[in-house]
């Protein structure tokens, strides 16, 4: 009988992890020609999976020639083919061994949504309206800002849901967060010290970096960001996520929102970039306003993507340009095309335009939000004995966990990973000179199950008693 290590925790699916165990054993030749293998039900039975796993797999093999079907007779390896032999090549240099990620049973990532939320069905219904209705227009170039029917859609949203009147001239649609920011580190200059929220997304560093920009990491407080901190320093473009702070998911107050559109009106050409990355999940109050709703000097630089709130490999986000950006992009960068397919572009719109976006976002929403409150509950029961805190649960996707156990943060972290579940320490997103908080974790829960987020906080209290563990 076949016997397979498949990984249920696995992004490639069971059928395909078995369909490519099944080939490699024949073109090994550990499956000779004309060797029969075990019927569907058999199978399945053995490795633990369903018989459509089991006939998926068999039949991708079937359509790429690797096996053979006979009627009441069952699968066969064919019979011609033929393993190639090995043959001794001279070794030039030894090429080192590729590095393997470790495998974790459950893993508390920030950076993940779940895809079971997307709307599959809908999106390629939408998807077939599309390619009827506008047919050749999508082999067109389209405007470098974007479909206007996508731009118009997204200030209908911002309007509705974020209180940012817009219009859609000022929109631009891009690839992405990382390709939107190098955009606008060309549109506002290179030569500018860009003030970073410490602490804060790593990657902004290494893609400010890239782009040939000084950054200056600046402190928070219990508000956000200081705005004193901001006046003093070199800054004169600042880059915020004021409706929820990541990682320490900080909500700025309408005060110190004015204080620091008063810092960019205060000299001229002084912009802020505000990062709205998931302002759709907030589980005890309507969304936060958007700091760009109390701008009236065209001095903030609205970036959002579609990436938490529908799938990351969509690659689709946006701007929204003040008037004197927006004419400096049409200017000098108006001979880049739009990065973003317009198939993709008109799809999106449909979705924004039949109400799909805000049922979705709902549905998501309540998903989301019983894992927390699964989170929530597993904490509370599972480390009741030991001395911890949580707190910013009350928004996004993720929260902290500050531990009093005694363990450092590294400790914590290496134990947990011990019994094959991954943490986040809170300590990777400062830079010095901040000091970060002691022993606290970032555990996000999207890409978590509600029996698996039960299973790794039980397996958490194990590890992280100090009594049974000296």
């Amino acid at each position: 009988m076949l016997t397979y290590h498949l990984d249920p925790h696995s992004k490639t699916p069971l059928y395909e992890q078995l369909y490519r165990a099944v080939r490699a054993d024949i073109m090994s030749g550990a499956l000779a020609g004309g060797d029969r293998l075990p019927s569907k039900r058999r199978l399945a039975a053995n490795l633990h999976v369903s018989q459509i796993t089991v006939e998926t797999a068999y039949g991708q093999l079937l359509a790429e020639g690797y096996l053979s079907s006979a009627p009441r007779r069952g699968y066969f390896v064919q019979q011609q083919l033929a393993v190639p032999a090995q043959t001794q090549t001279p070794r030039t240099a030894v090429q080192p061994s590729p590095i393997e990620e470790p495998h974790y049973l459950y893993d508390f990532r920030t950076n993940i949504v779940d895809n079971g939320c997307f709307p599959f069905s809908t999106w390629a219904r939408l998807s077939r309206s599309v390619l009827s209705e506008y047919s050749d227009r999508l082999l067109r170039a389209t405007d470098p800002r974007g479909a206007v029917e996508l731009r118009e859609q997204i200030a209908r949203y911002l309007y509705d849901f974020r209180g940012i009147n817009v219009s859609p001239d000022n929109i631009l649609v891009g690839a992405g967060s990382e390709y939107l920011m190098q955009l606008v580190i060309q549109l506002l200059g290179r030569d500018r010290v860009y003030g970073l929220e410490n602490p804060g997304y790593r990657k902004l560093y290494q893609i400010f970096a890239a782009g040939g920009a000084a950054v200056c990491p600046l402190p928070l407080d219990k508000s956000g960001l200081r705005a004193d901190t901001l006046a003093a320093s070199d800054a004169s473009v600042v880059y915020l996520t004021p409706s929820h702070h990541f990682p320490l998911g900080t909500v700025m107050p309408a005060a110190r929102r004015l204080e620091i559109l008063r810092w960019a009106s205060d000299a001229p050409d002084r912009y802020i970039i505000e990062d709205d990355y998931d302002s759709e999940f907030r589980y005890a109050s309507r969304p936060i306003p958007a700091l760009g709703e109390l701008d009236r000097a065209g001095r903030v630089v609205y970036v959002n993507t579609f990436a938490k709130s529908l799938a990351p490999g969509l690659r689709i986000g946006y701007l929204v340009l003040p008037d004197a950006l927006m004419a400096r992009y049409r200017e000098r960068f108006s001979l880049y095309s739009s990065t973003v397919p317009s198939f993709e572009q008109h799809t999106l719109a449909a979705f924004l335009r039949t109400g799909a976006f805000e049922r979705h976002i709902s549905r998501s929403r309540k998903v989301y939000q019983a894992r927390r409150d699964a989170l929530l509950s597993a904490l509370a029961r599972e480390l009741a004995d030991l001395p911890h805190e949580v707190s910013r649960s009350e928004a996004g996707l993720h929260l902290l966990l500050h531990m009093r156990n005694g363990m450092l943060e590294h400790e914590l972290i290496e134990r947990a990973a011990a019994v094959g579940v991954r943490v986040y320490g809170l300590s990777a997103y400062y830079t010095p000179p901040v000091e970060p908080p002691k022993a606290t974790l970032v555990l996000g829960y999207a890409g978590m199950t509600e029996p698996h987020i039960d299973e790794a906080a039980a397996l958490l209290r194990q590890v992280w008693n100090v009594q049974s563990h000296p």
